[in-house]
């Protein structure tokens, strides 16, 4: 199966480039509708200037006419008695009457010139228009996009490396699995059967002994297979522990800690390191699996530090209050950043999702030459 490693600084560069461009793209857009805002202001004062022009124009042309009208009938009349007028009368009265018909014909094409003009300062307003409320919801929804490029997937590249630790995690469970099928089968082996094969052959050699040494001989024999009797019951009691303590059915969380931390002071004496156990709390049982998970996440955390601190002392506190299961792990060993992943390591992500099966939280304080603190906290209500 092929795994290909996720490179969270090329997919933040990646999401960085699109905010990038959607940025400059919406302030394009944005560009474009302020200035057709602007040039929307510009027309429309053009066009109410258009407006007053056009009914200018009107009352002119509609005076003009009316003088015209009358200056036809002046001509009309001059002409029909063109002996009761001077030649400078009847001269007067012709240029008057062509002089309004040319201005009236002038005034009616500026009109219709003027009127042209407001149609199309009206048909590019309404354009401007649409092209203002299209932009304005374009904005809005590159605004959208932004947001959920800047917010949603901010943190795309970490939740793709988490979903790349958990799959690592999950591989690692299942190689875990394995090793630790192989290691009991040798445990096993190497352990109570190669005991109990022996056992078998020293009580076939205490058989011969009684017969050809007699009785007191064989009694010693007796006494040795005796001792290796009890270290084979040891050696299975020791790893049916490791699988799953049996004090935890029988006894419960609070006295399988103690035993615990206090066989494993035991087994590193020559360390000289000391656990503590210390329970502030209520001694009381807990859900099953509740208590499992708790005792496997202070087993993981003592081993942690054991395996990677150097510590001189380690003290868990257990507290059971009527809501809340609080554990404190911390030990003053050489301590880590704790803001820093460490490649291949699984301990801590084995941890967290445990505590999160348990709907609780988990919180490590730890910085270099100051030791580490886990405070683990987990929702539980007393019946």
């Amino acid at each position: 199966m092929s795994i290909h490693k996720v490179d969270a600084k090329a997919l933040d560069m990646i999401l960085e480039t699109m905010v990038s461009t959607v940025s400059e793209s919406r302030d394009e857009v944005f560009d474009i509708e302020e200035q057709c805002r602007k040039d929307f202001e510009s027309l429309t004062k053009e066009l109410e200037d258009v407006k007053i022009r056009v009914a200018i124009m009107i009352n002119d042309s509609d005076s003009l006419d009316s003088k015209a009208r009358f200056a036809r009938k002046r001509l009309s009349e001059v002409s029909m008695h063109f002996n009761q007028f001077s030649e400078e009368q009847v001269r007067d009265a012709y240029e008057r009457a062509h002089k309004l018909q040319v201005d009236l014909q002038m005034n009616r094409q500026l009109e219709k010139e003027l009127r042209n003009r407001r149609d199309e300062l009206e048909l590019r307003l309404k354009g401007l228009q649409q092209t203002i409320e299209k932009a304005a919801h374009l904005v809005s929804q590159i605004s959208v996009v932004q947001n959920y490029l800047t917010q949603d997937l901010k943190f795309v590249g970490e939740a793709l490396q988490e979903a790349k630790r958990k799959q690592d995690f999950g591989l690692k469970i299942i190689e875990a699995q394995e090793q630790e099928r192989k290691k009991l089968s040798r445990e096993i082996h190497d352990g109570p059967a190669q005991m109990l094969a022996n056992v078998m052959m020293r009580s076939d050699l205490i058989e011969r002994v009684q017969r050809e040494r007699g009785p007191e001989e064989a009694l010693v024999e007796i006494r040795s297979l005796k001792v290796m009797v009890r270290n084979a019951l040891y050696e299975v009691r020791r790893i049916i522990y490791d699988l799953r303590p049996m004090a935890l059915d029988d006894l419960g969380l609070v006295p399988t800690l103690r035993k615990y931390l206090q066989t494993t002071e035991d087994y590193n004496t020559n360390s000289g390191v000391r656990l503590n156990f210390v329970n502030i709390g209520q001694v009381i049982r807990l859900p099953s699996d509740m208590e499992v998970a708790l005792f496997r996440l202070v087993q993981e955390a003592v081993q942690n530090s054991l395996k990677h601190a150097q510590p001189q002392q380690i003290q868990v506190k257990l507290s059971i209050s009527k809501e809340l299961v609080t554990v404190v792990i911390k030990d003053d060993g050489k301590g880590f950043d704790a803001a820093i992943q460490k490649e291949g390591s699984f301990g801590l992500v084995g941890m967290r999702e445990r505590v999160e099966l348990l709907e609780g939280s988990m919180t490590i304080d730890s910085q270099p030459g100051a030791g580490t603190m886990v405070l683990i906290q987990v929702p539980y209500e007393l019946k």
